[in-house]
C-alpha cells in the first residue's frame, strides 16, 4: 500500500508532489504519508492558528533527537574500535550540538522549505529543530534501518569532516571558563535582556571576566547567546584569531 501512495505524491497528488519531490531530493526517499513531513516542516512560531500550532514539529524533533544520537553512537563506536568513552561521548556532542545541526540543516536546503510552511524568519535553530523532527519522520514512517541509512549516507559521510571534528573545539564558553580557572579569574554570565522576536523568546547576555564584560549576544538560545558571546571574549583575551572591532558589542 504504501509504495502506491508513494507513486501517488510524486506524480499526481496536487497537494503532495512537490514536496515528495524535496523529500526525496534530500532523504532518497519518497513519502508516502506526506502530511507526517509536512508536520516536521511547521515551526511553532510560524503556525498561524492553535490548531496548526498542535500540529508542529516539537514532538517529531524529540523524537528525531533520540533517535540522531542513538545513530550517531553506535556509528561513531564502529568508526573508533579503540577509543575511550569519553572521546566518543566528545565527538557526538560535538555533531549533535544545536550549532552543528543548524549548519548540516543549511547544507541540506532545508531552509527553502521551511520558508514554504512558516510565516516567521526562519532562525538557524529552527533549522535544526527541523532537521531532527525530519529524523523523526523517516523514522516513524520507514523504521530505523532506514532512518539509519539516511544519518550515516546523507548527513555523516558527505558533510562530516571528522578529521576536524577530532581537533577543533568550538565549545567556547568551555574554554573560556578553563582558561580564567587558569589564570584566577572570575567567570560570569548574565541576562541583560529577555525580549520576544517573532514570537519567540529572545536572549541577550553578556559574559563579564573579573567584573567587566567582554562580550553580549543575542539569540532565541540563551546557550547559543552565552557561546557566542564567550567566543568574543576568547577574541579578546588573543585565545581565537578574530577582528576585535567586531567584538564590541
Amino acid at each position: 500500500m504504501k509504495w502506491l501512495l508513494r507513486i501517488f505524491n510524486y506524480f499526481f497528488s496536487s497537494e503532495n508532489k512537490a514536496l515528495s519531490h524535496r523529500v526525496r531530493n534530500i532523504t532518497g526517499i519518497t513519502p508516502a504519508n506526506a502530511a507526517i513531513y509536512r508536520m516536521a516542516f511547521n515551526h511553532r512560531a510560524g503556525a498561524n492558528n492553535n490548531s496548526a500550532k498542535n500540529q508542529s514539529n516539537e514532538r517529531l524533533e524529540y523524537l528525531g533527537d533520540a533517535v540522531l544520537s542513538l545513530v550517531v553512537g553506535e556509528y561513531l563506536f564502529q568508526k573508533y574500535p579503540y577509543a575511550n568513552e569519553g572521546f566518543l561521548t566528545k565527538i557526538r556532542a560535538r555533531i549533535v550540538q544545536r550549532k552543528s545541526l543548524n549548519t548540516l540543516a543549511v547544507s541540506l536546503q532545508l531552509d527553502e522549505i521551511m520558508q514554504e510552511y512558516n510565516n516567521t524568519r526562519i532562525s538557524s535553530t529552527m533549522l535544526g529543530n527541523a532537521l531532527e523532527a525530519l529524523v523523526g519522520a523517516i523514522y516513524l514512517e520507514n523504521g530505523f534501518d532506514k532512518t539509519k541509512a539516511f544519518i550515516i549516507n546523507k548527513i555523516l559521510r558527505p558533510h562530516i569532516d571528522f578529521n576536524l571534528l577530532e581537533t577543533h573545539d568550538d565549545n567556547y564558553k568551555s574554554r573560556l571558563l578553563e582558561y580564567c580557572q587558569k589564570e584566577n579569574k572570575h567567570v560570569e554570565y548574565q541576562l541583560l535582556q529577555k525580549t520576544k522576536l517573532n514570537k519567540r523568546d529572545c536572549f541577550k547576555v553578556a559574559v563579564l571576566v573579573d567584573n567587566v564584560a567582554y562580550g553580549t549576544a543575542e539569540e532565541y538560545n540563551k546557550k547559543s547567546a552565552e557561546q557566542i558571546a564567550s567566543q568574543k571574549a576568547l577574541i579578546k583575551f588573543g585565545m581565537l584569531p578574530g577582528n576585535d572591532a567586531s567584538t564590541n558589542s
